[in-house]
């Protein structure tokens, strides 16, 4: 009974969500838009770098820059959740949720659930346009489902990120902190060439920075020749177990405010 308890809420939550982003162009469209725009941007805008010296990735830089768009959009597409976790806060539902829910971390699933849906429409469509632009694939059918895989869990890390930040100030002005920890893990990656191609600080920074080990081995991927892979699942679950109590925590801080 009590697992039913929590999978009904977890389901009732992401309903609700997932309802009010499909039907609401002002909250669907920024998780659509975004990760195509960088992917024109970076794919398109900067496709010269493929022809530096040192830069060789097969498929080419098309499908170097997707896996990071793919990466980014599930990541954000988590914090995107999290603006949405407070924004109930603030007009009151949340709190109602929490007096009716049996199992209040069945919420905390709810809104994961929803997540994971809403990030997979945006890979759908980055994909569709990805291959039209004439991206070249290495992987086959198990490489690219471990990619996704990969980038599935990515957007779980993020939205308890998000989750726990917005359960415990209950704001939206709290969308900076949501913002900035991801963005930055992103961007002092090898996000425009391979890091072995950077140098000074930004290669100390890269090498020591966790999303460098997703990234290298969601490229591996695509090229059809994994490496890392098993680090980089173990480092994005072991990154997903401490967020959800990360996020957990914040329910509990939620519930003692009385919010």
């Amino acid at each position: 009974m009590t697992g039913g308890h929590f999978w009904s809420v977890a389901w009732a939550v992401a309903w609700r969500v997932l309802h009010n982003v499909f039907t609401t162009p002002s909250l669907l469209l920024p998780g659509l838009v975004f990760p195509l725009f960088f992917f024109t941007a970076f794919a398109g805008g900067l496709s010269r770098v493929d022809n530096i010296p040192g830069f060789d990735f097969p498929p080419g830089y098309t499908a170097f820059q997707f896996v990071f768009v793919l990466l980014q959009s599930a990541a954000f597409g988590g914090v995107f959740t999290g603006f949405g976790v407070a924004r109930d806060f603030e007009y009151g539902f949340a709190r109602r949720l929490m007096l009716a829910a049996p199992r209040r971390s069945g919420i905390i699933a709810g809104y994961a659930i929803a997540a994971l849906v809403r990030w997979a429409a945006t890979a759908a469509l980055l994909t569709v346009v990805a291959v039209l632009a004439g991206m070249n694939v290495g992987g086959g059918g198990v490489d690219v489902v471990a990619l996704y895989g990969l980038a599935l869990i990515v957007s779980l890390v993020g939205t308890l990120w998000a989750t726990g930040v917005a359960m415990r100030l209950r704001t939206s002005q709290a969308g900076p902190v949501m913002q900035l920890p991801v963005f930055l893990a992103l961007f002092f990656a090898p996000v425009y060439v391979p890091l072995d191609l950077l140098t000074g600080w930004l290669e100390a920074v890269a090498s020591l920075n966790p999303v460098t080990h997703l990234l290298e081995a969601g490229r591996s991927l695509i090229a059809g020749s994994p490496a890392d892979v098993g680090l980089a699942f173990l480092i994005a679950a072991g990154l997903a177990v401490a967020l959800g109590v990360w996020a957990l925590r914040g329910l509990r801080a939620a519930e003692r405010a009385g919010a």
